[in-house]
């Protein structure tokens, strides 16, 4: 079963990939949100001639060609263009055996609980904290995350003060029994990220995420060290070497690929196991509504070190018409869908509304 086409429809901020062999088997997968024409155009340079004619059912042949062949291209475009292929060949591997993507690596289709993950810094701790109590109300989230710090602010807050007042407002608002996570995404050097973390080990704060910039992983190691609030990060990352670093090295307590930055799933899965043989949890990054939420619910539902909730964004997606069923949270809990494959159908109207872009076999 060999790969005869690869297509991409492109709609900014978001591009779906279209897999099929040479029997006429299908699958769709995504290139993760923003500047995704960019990545469009290197799975069409620089993916598509390696796995144009490949065997579609060898996952890490593909994916191992895919990035050594280009290694002079080691980053971010090249991998969520990978991303896109390697997530449509897991869901067309799912429909052909009929199963969902994480019956097939030995999970159940079930329930996953989430947290509700705030993406701004331009509210108020007082209106964040409303809001978060709302949803909690109607959704019963157990668990919600707020953006602290400013980002890659090097030590600077979104304005003077909102860190200090945003934990203890919401925390307050919220009750002792909802655990709450943070994200500086990359604000802080090690001595400023270690005086919030104190503050945060105050308030019981369970996830404290990418509290230096990522690419200084001593720092965060610095960081990890001296507090005990658990550290997170890894999901700008896309080098499987730095996660091995990562980990070796302790930066982080808990490891968080994004299916979509990190080359698909099948890397992702890579990232997990190393961390699992650690005793870490892998917590992935899913911070928006798109299908990155889809992949991320089968590999919680599949892999032994899932952490305990799947990050579930409250902010408007605007993907609403992409695919369905759309992920809900019900009693705090989003189910696993348990369809063939990624277990949703993508919407015909979007993608006869997209950019279409075609390699095929000659």
């Amino acid at each position: 079963m060999k790969i005869q086409s690869i297509e991409t429809f492109t709609q900014e901020p978001i591009s779906i990939v279209r897999v099929t062999t040479d029997d006429g088997a299908q699958g769709f997968g995504q290139i993760a949100p923003r500047n995704a024409d960019i990545s469009a155009a290197v799975l069409h340079r620089q993916i598509a001639p390696h796995a144009l004619g490949a065997d579609a059912s060898d996952l890490d042949g593909l994916v191992d060609t895919c990035i050594e062949e280009e290694y002079k291209f080691p980053g971010s475009y090249v991998c969520r263009a990978l991303g896109g292929v390697d997530t449509a060949l897991w869901d067309l591997r799912g429909k052909l055996a009929g199963k969902s993507v994480c019956e097939l690596l030995g999970g159940r289709p079930g329930h996953i609980a989430a947290y509700a993950s705030s993406m701004r810094r331009d509210i108020t701790p007082e209106d964040e904290a409303e809001r978060m109590c709302r949803l909690i109300e109607t959704h019963g989230f157990r668990a919600c995350k707020l953006r602290i710090g400013k980002r890659t602010g090097h030590d600077q807050d979104e304005w003077p003060g909102r860190t200090e007042t945003l934990i203890p407002t919401v925390r307050n608002a919220v009750g002792e029994d909802v655990a709450m996570h943070v994200d500086a995404n990359s604000c802080y050097t090690p001595k400023r990220a270690i005086e919030v973390g104190r503050v945060l080990e105050q308030y019981g704060v369970c996830h404290f995420e990418e509290p230096c910039p990522y690419w200084h992983l001593e720092w965060t190691a610095e960081v990890a060290a001296a507090l005990d609030v658990p550290v997170a990060g890894g999901e700008q990352d896309v080098c499987l070497a730095q996660f091995q670093r990562m980990i070796a090295m302790r930066a982080v307590d808990i490891v968080q690929p994004d299916v979509c930055y990190v080359g698909g799933l099948t890397r992702a899965l890579r990232v997990a196991a190393m961390a699992a043989e650690a005793n870490l949890p892998c917590t992935p990054h899913s911070a928006n509504l798109s299908l990155v939420t889809v992949f991320t619910l089968h590999m919680l539902a599949a892999i032994p070190n899932a952490g305990p909730f799947l990050e579930f964004s409250i902010e408007p997606s605007g993907f609403g018409g992409l695919y369905a069923p759309l992920p809900e949270v019900r009693d705090g809990v989003v189910a696993v869908p348990d369809g063939p494959g990624w277990g949703v159908t993508i919407d015909a109207s979007w993608l006869a509304a997209a950019q279409r872009q075609i390699s095929e076999l000659d």
